[in-house]
């Protein structure tokens, strides 16, 4: 029995698809797949640089621009966001997959279908957060559909913020749908499960975190 890959129908009929991919023994259109999401979320990063998102660690220096200079500057900050979203959509895909295999002992492939509907709902989350930061002025980290804006007022430490606005509604829904897939795949304790993806989860956020917090001083380098 083969599958034919459309990560996009699966949020429609996931049960379907789920007993499909449990049986199947030839994933079909795979890196054709793989290769829409990572396009999508290139074109996606490039959009957001685009419009200014992220951009804002150029202002302190626009004074000191010529209009030629500026441009050039989100030019390359434009081109490296890019890249970056290449590198992510690889890192999501393949590398909690790996984690996931050694765990489970699930087929590699049928994880990574997994991945591409957790990064599908990744680049959703994204996509929230363009009216946010255009017609709102909010930034990712205080997106009212995350616990960030909670935090920002609690705390004045901005790595908490950042780390608490990794935790969104759309954060919630992958793991407890990463829970069900590999759940419908393996014998595994759901409490086990619970606590190895909610785990990974964290160290994600944290890590994550960690680099947005750095970021800001290395790219204010850079652009210095």
């Amino acid at each position: 029995m083969s599958y034919q890959n459309n990560v996009f129908k699966f949020l429609f009929s996931m049960e379907d698809h789920l007993l499909q991919i449990k049986h199947a023994e030839r994933i079909r259109n795979f890196w054709k797949g793989i290769g829409v999401l990572i396009v999508c979320t290139i074109l996606l990063y490039g959009l957001m640089a685009y419009i200014g998102m992220g951009t804002a660690i150029l202002s302190p220096n626009i004074a000191k621009l010529n209009p030629l200079e500026y441009e050039q500057q989100k030019f390359w900050f434009m081109v490296g966001r890019m890249g970056y979203a290449a590198l992510f959509a690889g890192l999501v895909l393949f590398v909690p997959s790996l984690f996931y295999y050694a765990v489970t002992g699930i087929p590699y492939r049928k994880i990574v279908m997994m991945q591409q509907v957790v990064l599908l709902v990744i680049l959703v989350e994204r996509l929230t957060w363009i009216p946010l930061a255009m017609w709102n002025g909010l930034d990712w980290y205080v997106s009212p559909l995350s616990f960030g804006i909670i935090a920002s007022y609690l705390t004045e430490h901005v790595y908490f913020t950042y780390f608490f606005g990794m935790i969104s509604l759309f954060q919630i829904w992958i793991i407890g749908f990463q829970v069900k897939y590999l759940g419908f795949f393996c014998e595994i304790k759901k409490l086990w499960l619970w606590l190895m993806v909610i785990g990974l989860h964290v160290f994600y956020w944290a890590m994550a975190s960690v680099l947005a917090f750095a970021d800001q001083y290395l790219l204010n380098g850079w652009f210095h």
